[in-house]
């Protein structure tokens, strides 16, 4: 069974997180902070994060909302209150980190600016995701991923020829905006170590939807605006029918698209100076791609992936329950069980990389002695740390009651 690494053992062990974001880009980003060792309090309003209202087939909770918050303490906390905005000041005493992604103005006005909290603990990186970025004629907007998506040409380039624009599901900027926000922060607590002082970041969800297609935002002296930007190699590469069920196969290398024709017994077209290179087999797809799904129709998706095997790379088209119990993931220990308070005993995602030693035949090996429990933090109810939080920040249990009756914190 694969060890887990401890908090006490990861790179960010120690580091103090506060999330006052809500959705999915700034508490995945949060998150990803928490896997990599942070302790993370999740601040929630009165009302609790909106995301935990989202369609859901668990009954007591959002799937999303447990998938997106995991490895953090929850508070619920009113910054509208003196009273709570107080326990925000002491938080941020003893913080490294503050998340939000609150629109430009906000921050202002509930006096959680840079400049407030940076006099408060000048050590602090303040991270602040927006929809558009802090200037500019959209920067009080809100910023949603699939509005992103269609404003950034990604739907646009993920339609069917002839067909309409299409969303990719997925979430995918959002994702890609919680990476960036782990990155920055990361590398902002490097630079605080050589220089002491904390700073402000600035990530956006225009800046990520942008990030993420570099390779198409290439514009040479003298092209026309508009023309063919997209990266697919095209012809044998994608998915094909097969017997049962839906392969993806990649041939591009010469090595690889030898290895398939072999295993199709298809050899005349290997070494066949029409099909030689992917531009070449690109534009010959019309003839190729019937000669290799006729050939696919002989097995089934997964015959052919074993066959195959690491001589042509590709995979079949699994649905994404198939992950749970995959004996890859299983090796890597992609998975790990949680407890939760509102949905009970669930699987989900664990960590996603290993410090600290290698991973050899399912066992981290290195500095991953320690034992831990064999369920990780699950996403917090709302408020359910409220108590122990507020003791560690010196709140006695008198004063705590009055918080809590005057519905300060829940």
């Amino acid at each position: 069974m694969m060890e887990f690494e401890t908090p006490g053992q990861l790179p960010l062990a120690g580091v103090k997180v506060l999330d006052l974001s809500a959705y999915i880009a700034g508490p995945y980003g949060c998150a990803l902070l928490g896997d990599m060792g942070a302790d993370v309090i999740k601040v929630e309003p009165p009302e609790g994060d909106n995301l935990r209202k989202y369609p859901s087939t668990l009954p007591a909770e959002s799937r999303a909302f447990l998938g997106i918050n995991r490895n953090k303490r929850g508070l619920c906390l009113n910054l509208k209150d003196p009273a709570g905005y107080e326990v925000l000041v002491r938080l941020v005493r003893e913080a490294d980190v503050l998340v939000h992604n609150f629109r430009p103005g906000v921050p202002e006005r509930l006096r959680i600016d840079f400049a407030t909290l940076a006099a408060i603990n000048p050590r602090l990186i303040y991270c602040a995701m927006t929809g558009y970025g802090a200037a500019g004629p959209m920067a009080r907007h809100a910023g949603y991923d699939q509005v992103l998506q269609s404003m950034t040409g990604m739907c646009a380039a993920q339609a069917k020829p002839d067909g309409p624009p299409e969303v990719l599901y997925g979430s995918v900027v959002d994702y890609y905006g919680a990476a960036l926000i782990s990155n920055s922060v990361s590398a902002a607590l490097y630079q605080r170590e050589k220089t002491g002082r904390g700073q402000a970041i600035e990530v956006s969800l225009l800046g990520s939807a942008l990030a993420m297609q570099s390779a198409r935002l290439v514009w040479a002296e003298g092209e026309p605006r508009r023309i063919e930007r997209d990266m697919r190699s095209g012809g044998i590469t994608g998915i094909h029918p097969t017997r049962e069920g839906h392969l993806y196969i990649s041939a591009n290398t010469p090595h690889f698209w030898r290895a398939l024709c072999g295993h199709l017994d298809l050899p005349d077209l290997a070494e066949h100076p029409d099909y030689d290179t992917v531009k070449k087999r690109a534009a010959q797809a019309a003839v190729l791609v019937p000669l290799v799904r006729q050939a696919l129709a002989r097995a089934s998706a997964r015959e052919w992936a074993e066959r195959f095997g690491q001589s042509v790379p590709c995979a079949e088209v699994r649905p994404v329950e198939d992950m749970f119990d995959h004996p890859q993931v299983q090796a890597m220990g992609f998975m790990r069980p949680y407890r939760s308070e509102q949905a009970g005993n669930y699987l989900g995602l664990a960590q996603w990389a290993h410090f600290g030693g290698a991973v050899q035949d399912g066992a981290q090996v290195g500095a991953h002695e320690a034992e831990q429990d064999a369920a990780g933090r699950a996403a917090p109810a709302l408020g359910e740390h409220s108590r122990t939080i507020l003791s560690a920040l010196g709140y006695t249990a008198d004063e705590i009651d009055h918080l809590l009756h005057a519905s300060v914190v829940q």
